[in-house]
């Protein structure tokens, strides 16, 4: 990879990281868990057990002292998710995980193979959305920002305006377009509350500003 690459990667490594926070630094792992939490609890009720389990299973895999699950173990629950619940909500949660787990091994291109698996058809809108959103990631570490934005065009779900609005301005900011850059942030901001406004999104509309971005 060369030095831009390397610190794209760099970049998709740290998004990923911090998934598990608040809306626009990370609100897309935090929905795929409560999806899967209410998937795995109506599962139970009306059907059989057998993909629920699968799926409890690959969430504990991060339940490592590092924190870092096992890839191996990923990938053969996964795997089995996929072969016996294909097309199920389950198995593309698990092929979130699996892309997930490529982009910490800085293996984007089996990153992008996962993510475009779910949007073609998707189980639902919200993983087709979250997909779509962590693939635009994928492909503006690889330096196709350009296909990474044809991807958000089009209206977003309320519920993830902002974040595609905040990738937008990242994947902007990336082509050395800033005006339509900050015009993307604006609208992300607009789209959160005042608390959920502030931090890297405000950081980021202070560096265009400033022309430092």
């Amino acid at each position: 990879m060369s030095s831009t690459e390397d610190e794209n990667l760099a970049d998709l490594k740290d998004w990923w990281s911090r998934n598990g926070k608040p809306l626009v630094t990370g609100g897309l792992l935090a929905l795929v868990i409560v999806f899967g939490w209410q998937a795995y609890h109506k599962y139970q009720s009306n059907q059989s057990q057998g993909a629920s389990i699968l799926y409890q299973q690959l969430l504990e895999t991060t339940l490592t002292p590092d924190g870092k699950p096992d890839a191996a173990r990923v990938a053969d629950l996964a795997g089995k998710l996929n072969t016996e619940f294909a097309g199920s909500a389950y198995a593309q949660y698990g092929s979130l995980f699996v892309a997930k787990v490529a982009v910490d091994s800085g293996k984007l291109d089996d990153a992008a193979t996962e993510l475009k698996a779910i949007i073609a058809k998707p189980a639902n809108p919200a993983l087709g959305e979250i997909a779509r959103q962590r693939l635009a990631q994928v492909l503006g570490a690889q330096n196709k920002a350009d296909e990474a934005l044809k991807l958000l065009e089009g209206d977003a779900d309320k519920a993830f305006l902002a974040t595609r609005e905040e990738l937008k301005g990242d994947l902007l900011v990336q082509l050395g377009r800033t005006d339509e850059a900050n015009a993307a942030y604006q609208k992300a901001k607009a789209a959160l509350s005042d608390e959920a406004a502030v931090g890297g999104l405000q950081i980021k509309l202070d560096d265009l500003a400033k022309g430092d971005a």
